[in-house]
């Protein structure tokens, strides 16, 4: 093998840079649309940076290749930085495996006392598209069990004049027709854990007990850190109930996780 030809790798440079130019325009090009949306977060920022190294590989592979034969600490960098990525897209493509058996439909919960529905954040007075599926399958869920509590939770966000709380009974009430008094606010939290802590309380001033079974409604990518919490917790019986990522934010889901 030649010098060149160790410098440049195989498989051959034009096929890599190929590869490379593509993933990265795709990238690129989805985080520029989610920015257009208004999704700015990790999830966005991420394949922006991912998309924008790919680009700059294929149009810099020869230098970065000569730059890599050039020294062995150099080769070392290289291999660590592709060996980190790699471990990372493993442990993305393992979370999305477990979405396929967390979560239950609406149909599949056992009857429950209360329906506890986490907070994702509002924009204007209305939930975002993210909430707005959460609070659609809790309402599914809430017209099959017409006894159950139902605990909506989060706070003021930023930029609003009403707790997320508030704005969620609203939607509830106006989209799905369900009645206020079966519905618990929680107008305080800023998290996930404390949208569980703080819930709890309330709903046992409505006489459901700390032990009841208890439906958590999430997003399908949330289910996971919602259940670790309510374990954290010490919440015994909790069936999660999964709403689907609507397709504008599925790629910052998937990147958040």
């Amino acid at each position: 093998m030649t010098l060149k030809a160790d410098i440049l790798g195989y498989p051959p440079r034009r096929f890599i840079r190929t590869v490379l130019a593509v993933v990265g325009v795709l990238l690129l090009v989805d985080a520029l649309v989610l920015m257009a949306m208004g999704h700015f977060n990790m999830g966005v920022v991420l394949p922006a940076i991912f998309g924008s190294t790919a680009l700059w590989l294929s149009w810099k592979w020869q230098s970065v290749q000569v730059w890599r034969a050039r020294r062995p600490m150099h080769a070392r960098l290289w291999t660590l930085a592709w060996t980190g990525f790699a471990i990372w897209l493993l442990s993305l493509l393992w979370f999305w495996s477990r979405l396929f058996t967390l979560g239950l439909e609406p149909q599949q919960v056992p009857p429950v006392q209360s329906i506890v529905v986490l907070g994702s954040g509002t924009l204007n007075g209305h939930p975002r598209p993210v909430l707005a599926a959460r609070l659609d399958t809790a309402a599914e869920l809430a017209k099959l069990q017409p006894t159950a509590f139902i605990a909506v939770c989060g706070g003021v966000d930023w930029g609003e004049k009403e707790s997320e709380a508030e704005i969620m009974a609203r939607y509830l009430q106006q989209r799905h027709g369900i009645a206020a008094d079966r519905m618990v606010l929680e107008k305080l939290s800023t998290s996930t854990e404390l949208n569980i802590q703080l819930s709890r309380p309330m709903l046992a001033e409505r006489g459901v007990p700390a032990d009841a079974p208890v439906a958590v409604v999430s997003s399908d990518f949330h289910l996971m850190r919602a259940m670790n919490i309510a374990s954290r917790q010490h919440l015994l019986e909790v069936y999660p109930v999964a709403a689907p990522t609507p397709r504008a934010s599925q790629d910052t889901a998937s990147f958040d996780s």
